[in-house]
């Protein structure tokens, strides 16, 4: 049954950490999303920019009417105060906020929140209930605290970013800021974790996030290989190495013929599509995981091929490894002589896991997204509509929602600032010595 979606600013249910009191002071990526999954479920998240530019993310990629559409996903559920933290003034201000709040959150490089006066030895003198998650490249401590991280830094120091390629051929990253979400996500966790403590305990804590850290994290077996067998894993293209068979394999109506049966080198990026709004196409390729012992003998009948899937020395995965060439190259002959559709109609007949490369044209016509809800509106404030991921993950009783738009810069300062107890008197002064900016005029 189609879920019905609601329509665009439609009121939701109070979220799971409505009454969560949180001052994120990052910017860009890794701290705002791990602000922006909290906010989706409730908590109120009152977002510390710079007056004037404000956060830089604001600008980044594809710009309507002067902001990225970027900043309506990211800052989502937030409340915008403008705040020069370099200014005695402004810091007492956050220092006041963070008293009050239940977590906060930031990415700066280690030390500059000490250096406004802002560190957690002085927020929890002040607030010893309070959760501040602090996220780097490298961490709050070891010989590298102080260097400059980036995400794509973290993915390549992490092994992620040499297993991101084809033999032979250079690494690629992947095509989004991975390393900066998986460190937000590893916070939110981190925050979670915080909060439950905190029942028991009444105290807050620091929870230290490298975005080194969080992607190694997800290396599966990296180290574990090399520790007992010296194994060093390389790029493998768009096998899975270690399991077979599991790959991508080039159907009929892709052109020029695979450079290997089950390898297929991908097309240039420039023939994938432009950003002027130009969906392009990845290549008829499927993707086929056939890695267990029942579905390798439904997928080698589908192609043809029954006696692979009876041959004794195929029937578990470690046989199918030593044979992967083998194997590859007979599903690459029978997807060669199908188109995509054709070959994934004959494997989910087969109940065979298989798929196409999606687009992001291909995900926004999906049916199956659009009925989990993956597909919202938001009203924005010219009247126009527009497209944004839904909210994961999804609860049954509780479940997140958008209840109001990206903030501009300093929109909610004034109703910030008066809450706090400064008088319009008081806020008109900062404003004139540009210590605070936004909210009323």
């Amino acid at each position: 049954m189609e879920i019905t979606k609601p329509s665009p600013q439609t009121p939701v249910i109070q979220g799971p950490l409505a009454g969560l009191k949180v001052l994120e002071l990052g910017q860009l990526i890794a701290g705002p999303f791990a602000a922006k999954t909290l906010a989706d479920f409730g908590a109120d998240i009152i977002k510390i920019e710079s007056p004037g530019a404000g956060d830089p993310l604001r600008q980044w990629r594809l710009l309507k009417d002067g902001t990225s559409v970027w900043w309506q996903v990211q800052s989502r559920n937030k409340r915008s105060v403008a705040l020069d933290l370099k200014n005695p003034q402004a810091q007492a201000i956050v220092r006041q906020l963070a008293s009050d709040a239940d977590v906060l959150i930031e990415n700066f490089r280690p030390g500059a929140m000490e250096g406004w006066g802002l560190g957690p030895d002085e927020l929890l003198k002040l607030n010893p209930r309070l959760i501040m998650l602090r996220i780097s490249g490298y961490g709050q401590t070891g010989p590298y605290r102080d260097k400059p991280g980036f995400g794509v830094v973290a993915e390549a120091m992490s092994g992620l970013r040499h297993l991101t390629a084809e033999p032979g051929r250079v690494p690629v990253r992947v095509g989004v800021s991975i390393g900066d979400t998986l460190a937000a996500l590893h916070g939110v966790i981190g925050i979670l974790l915080a909060l439950h403590e905190r029942q028991r305990s009444g105290q807050g804590q620091v929870i230290d996030v490298a975005l080194y850290e969080a992607v190694f994290n997800c290396m599966e077996s990296l180290l574990p290989e090399y520790s007992a067998f010296g194994a060093v894993r390389g790029p493998a293209g768009s096998a899975l190495p270690g399991i077979a068979p599991s790959n991508a394999y080039r159907c009929k109506g892709a052109g020029a013929s695979a450079t290997g049966a089950g390898t297929p080198r991908p097309r240039p990026a420039a023939a994938e599509g432009s950003e002027s709004g130009e969906a392009g196409s990845v290549g008829a390729y499927v993707l086929i995981a056939g890695n267990g012992d029942s579905i390798f003998k439904r997928l080698m009948a589908t192609i043809g091929r029954p006696e692979m899937g009876t041959d004794p020395a195929l029937a578990d995965n470690a046989g199918r490894v030593a044979q992967v060439d083998k194997i590859d190259e007979a599903i690459g002959q029978w997807a060669a002589q199908h188109t995509v559709d054709e070959a994934l109609a004959a494997l989910d007949q087969a109940s065979v896991p298989a798929g196409r490369i999606y687009t992001i044209a291909d995900i926004a016509a999906d049916p199956h997204y659009r009925a989990r809800g993956m597909l919202d509106e938001v009203r924005m404030d010219d009247g126009s509509v527009l497209a944004v991921p839904g909210i994961v993950p999804k609860l049954s009783r509780t479940p997140g929602g958008h209840r109001r738009n990206a903030p501009q810069i300093g929109q909610d300062t004034d109703a910030v600032l008066l809450q706090m107890g400064l008088s319009p008197e008081q806020i008109k002064t900062l404003k004139d010595q540009g210590i605070v900016a936004g909210g009323m005029k």
